[in-house]
């Protein structure tokens, strides 16, 4: 037996928080737009008593695309700053399906799991939505005209190199360079991202990018130069052959919808939307330590979405705002991290209070 919202009956007893999410909370939902749900609740006793019953998450399709969370993955995922976990605390209270009194104490403390980490998940993503977009529109441009084939990169019919060989040599230059990696394990996982950008970004100023090091630590573990020109044609013909495949599972399978948007602007402008709405987000949270999920700049992302920016000057406008959040970060009046023992002893009282408890508001 199910509930409205298509939860299992014994799981909608046990769920806390059920949110609307995605563009229904942002604002941004037009006459075809899916409704999304996100939630968080507990386990049965056996989960957090027992050993052989285990509770993450439940998923369904039918009838909105719903997820909802086990209270310490949400957590987790919460204290991360993953952005699609900490917008369901910071919803309007309209777009707030189901809420207990252990829901509300939930939503009363999301402040305490925002953290300067807003700035690598928020732009992070962002940055995924640009990397996807000028993907796409070097397919939409320049789509591969056919298989590549050995003999483009200079290669025999049938590899000289057998594919363990292959495998053994890359091994041991990848391990070269893991050798020369920044020791970084003692260090919050959003600092090692950032020390490893600033280092990423000294070496190309260096002109030491990832070929330069992969030839550096082939040479250094003994590899001669003839073998290495070798492996590099190997490696350069599988690469092409591995984009070959990825843009025709792309053509196969793409979305009409988006094709549409491709087709005509000339890049995936909801993924435009997204990538500016998620850079704004991480500026107001870090400028003011709330997440603003119902956009304020509907009109204007949806004219993104329309098409009313162009490639350039989304991808200038993209750079320029990481840039600057680079900056902002230093000075925001976040946390660094969250206050891991404060959250603890949160989850641990709701977890205590929630075990049995089905009281609704």
């Amino acid at each position: 037996m199910t509930n409205t919202y298509g939860l299992p009956a014994d799981l909608h007893e046990r769920t806390l928080l059920l949110v609307r999410h995605g563009s229904h909370a942002y604002g941004l939902n037009t006459e075809t737009s899916d409704l999304d749900i996100k939630g968080v609740a507990f386990g049965t006793p056996s989960v957090y008593h027992g050993f052989d019953t285990t509770f993450e998450q439940w998923e369904s399709n039918e009838p909105y695309d719903c997820v909802v969370y086990e209270v310490r993955k949400f957590f987790r995922l919460a204290a991360a700053c993953n952005p699609n976990i900490i917008e369901v605390l910071w919803v309007d209270d309209d777009d707030v399906l189901l809420e207990t009194p252990l829901g509300a104490r939930l939503r009363e403390h999301r402040a305490a799991f925002l953290s300067r980490r807003a700035r690598h998940t928020f732009a992070g993503y962002a940055r995924s939505q640009l990397k996807r977009i000028r993907g796409h529109r070097r397919w939409l441009l320049h789509p591969p005209e056919a298989k590549p084939t050995r003999a483009e990169f200079g290669l025999p019919e049938h590899t000289i190199i057998s594919r363990d060989q292959l495998m053994a040599a890359q091994s041991r230059i990848h391990k070269q360079l893991d050798a020369w990696e920044l020791e970084l394990t003692d260090y919050e996982p959003h600092q090692r991202v950032e020390l490893r950008n600033a280092w990423e970004q000294i070496l190309e100023e260096m002109q030491l990018g990832a070929d330069s090091r992969f030839a550096a630590a082939a040479r250094h573990v003994g590899y001669d130069d003839n073998f290495l020109a070798l492996l590099d044609s190997e490696r350069r013909y599988r690469s092409a052959l591995e984009n070959f495949r990825q843009y025709e599972r792309w053509r196969r399978h793409r979305n009409a919808a988006r094709s549409e948007l491709e087709a005509a602007h000339g890049f995936d402008t909801k993924h435009a939307s997204h990538l500016v709405r998620l850079l704004r987000m991480c500026r107001e949270i870090l400028e003011t330590g709330e997440v603003r999920v119902k956009r304020a700049d509907r009109e204007e992302l949806l004219g993104i979405r329309r098409g009313e920016w162009d490639y350039d000057t989304l991808v200038a406008w993209a750079d320029a705002q990481d840039a600057e959040l680079g900056e902002l970060v230093k000075n925001s009046p976040l946390p660094v991290t969250p206050d891991k023992p404060a959250l603890d002893a949160l989850c641990q009282s709701i977890v205590r209070d929630g075990l049995g408890l089905a009281t609704r508001t």
